[in-house]
């Protein structure tokens, strides 16, 4: 495909050679014009690379992507809970297809994208690229800058991404996501050290680790991890709240670090005893005597005579969350040795899907608490969803705190590897395999398909696959019975007019062309009723004038 910055100079340079010929005896204008050729021609500063197209962006210059469901795939293990999707075909495709149902919406993005080691991990247009290509950085670069632009706009307010990636290409992702997600949005470089043992082997150095970087869509103030394991184990002691509270440790109640707080200094009586603190209290009278009254905190009498103060901290706080983990500096482990373990669990060869990251990573990831928000209804989409990694991590996670995550996965097919690889274990996790128990879980499985721009009826082709839409922005399934489109006033009418005969409607997906009368909506009084957005492909349709 055409390198677009060198076309763009080039024709520029010739320009500016046609306009110098017309002005060869103006002294004044040759020196403006050679300042320009001088800018047009010199390096700068930052990321700069030679930019590239893709074919699939070509595609849609006469081509609309859509996506057509593939029925046979759908797993409905989870009554009442709503859908997870997983995406067939090119990414890009799909997030531009994701934009229209899914902007702002997303919470957390994990990819972990081509490593671009010139081994035969990245392909571009269909080529594997080489290390030899000397273009090689610059088709990485213009790769993931298209699709991590989408990605930005798909975030949530407090959303956050999290992108793997090694020595390769760390410098300049670092560069391209300053540029999209901003500087300030810059949460942190995770140091991963992903495996033990000899690792790889540099001149004098061994390389054990990679990074994921972490970006957010506006700057946040507050980030928390999950309390792992050995910080629970700390929650040791039990009294009568155990059922409810779990385990507890304590912390002193006594303070000489603070500075001179005269409210902080006052006594207490205990058992007939007046207590003094050493220099003050950590808490205010009310706040420690409110604790006091609720068994929250413990007195021990020592030798001396003297007491030691000390508040109770419960593993679960009184609204049931578990505490919250202390900073992190570097993630050591899980390994990819975990990774492989997974997949030959899940198809009984490690041959399945080569390199593939553990569950536990992402899980890590996506149980973070960003600016004091759970996220536990968070909307997770991975972009280069391989053997559905992340779909594990989200189903766990939800397993583990109860939450109702839900996922959206995209992966192409290339050797069958979204219906052989990323779909089965799905079905898998879904359906328990080995010893491990099930997750039941709802999934609808999409493929990309297009409709051509000179398509005679354009808004019939496209209106066949509103209702694929409809599923994926509201996570639903549209069965006729307790989801339900209605695409006419004469399908309003007949809604209506039998209305009594359906049991448990929840939603109505109306298009804006149907004019509800008031008797209809009196009918369907304490049903959902969403109007289909123009959103989906009024652009489409407008570029084409089929809309106005």
């Amino acid at each position: 495909m055409p390198n677009l910055s060198q076309i763009k100079r080039k024709r520029m340079l010739e320009f500016l050679e046609k306009i110098k010929e017309e002005h060869k005896n103006d002294d004044e204008m040759l020196i403006a014009l050679g300042e320009i050729e001088s800018e047009l021609n010199a390096k700068k500063y930052g990321l700069v690379w030679e930019e590239h197209e893709e074919k699939v962006d070509v595609q849609m210059r006469t081509h609309i992507p859509v996506f057509t469901e593939v029925k046979e795939r759908e797993i409905a293990a989870s009554p009442d809970k709503p859908y997870n999707f997983l995406l067939e075909g090119d990414n890009l495709h799909s997030l531009y297809l994701l934009e229209k149902t899914h902007k702002g919406k997303i919470d957390v993005i994990y990819i972990d994208p081509p490593y671009n080691t010139g081994g035969s991990d990245f392909r571009y247009d269909d080529t594997i690229v080489s290390k030899e290509d000397g273009f090689r950085h610059s088709k990485w670069i213009s790769f993931m800058q298209c699709r991590l632009n989408i990605a930005r706009k798909l975030l949530s307010e407090n959303g956050v991404v999290f992108i793997s990636v090694d020595d390769n290409e760390m410098a300049a992702l670092l560069l391209l996501c300053d540029d999209i997600f901003g500087q300030e949005n810059r949460v942190e470089t995770i140091i991963w050290k992903n495996k033990y043992g000899a690792g790889a082997k540099t001149v004098g150095f061994i390389s054990v680790h990679e990074y994921i970087l972490c970006y957010s869509k506006k700057p946040i103030k507050d980030l928390t991890s999950e309390l792992d394991e050995e910080g629970q184990a700390a929650y040791s002691k039990k009294d009568d709240k155990y059922s409810t509270r779990g385990g507890y440790l304590t912390q002193p109640l006594m303070t000489t670090s603070l500075g001179d707080r005269p409210n902080l200094v006052y006594d207490i009586e205990y058992n007939g005893d007046i207590i003094t603190p050493r220099k003050q209290w950590v808490w205010s009278r009310e706040r420690l005597e409110a604790a006091i009254q609720n068994d929250e905190v413990e007195f021990n009498k020592q030798k001396d005579g003297t007491y030691s103060v000390r508040a109770k901290k419960y593993l679960y706080d009184e609204f049931g969350n578990i505490r919250r983990g202390k900073p992190i500096t570097i993630f050591n482990g899980p390994f990819t040795q975990d990774g492989t373990k997974e997949i030959r669990e899940h198809f009984g060869t490690e041959d399945a899907f080569k390199f593939a990251k553990p569950s536990e990573l992402i899980r890590r990831l996506i149980a973070f608490e960003i600016n004091g928000i759970s996220s536990k209804n968070a909307i997770v989409l991975d972009f280069f969803a391989g053997s559905g990694t992340t779909a594990q991590a989200v189903l766990e996670q939800n397993k583990r705190d109860g939450g109702n995550r839900k996922f959206i996965l995209c992966t192409n097919n290339e050797q069958s590897i979204c219906e052989n690889v990323t779909y089965k274990r799905i079905a898998n996790l879904s359906n328990g395999y080995g010893e491990r128990e099930a997750i039941p879980t709802n999934l609808k499985y999409y493929r990309t398909d297009f409709v051509a721009r000179d398509e005679e009826f354009l808004s019939d082709a496209l209106l066949e696959h509103i209702a694929a839409m409809i599923q994926l922005e509201y996570g639903v399934k549209i069965d006729g019975s307790q989801y339900l489109m209605v695409m006419s006033d004469k399908e309003a009418d007949e809604l209506q007019k039998h209305f009594g005969e359906y049991n448990g409607v929840k939603a109505l997906y109306v298009s804006k062309n149907v004019l509800l009368t008031t008797e209809q909506l009196k009918t369907f009084d304490g049903i959902e009723i969403h109007i289909i957005p123009d959103t989906y492909f009024k652009f489409e349709l407008k570029e084409e004038g089929q809309a106005w």
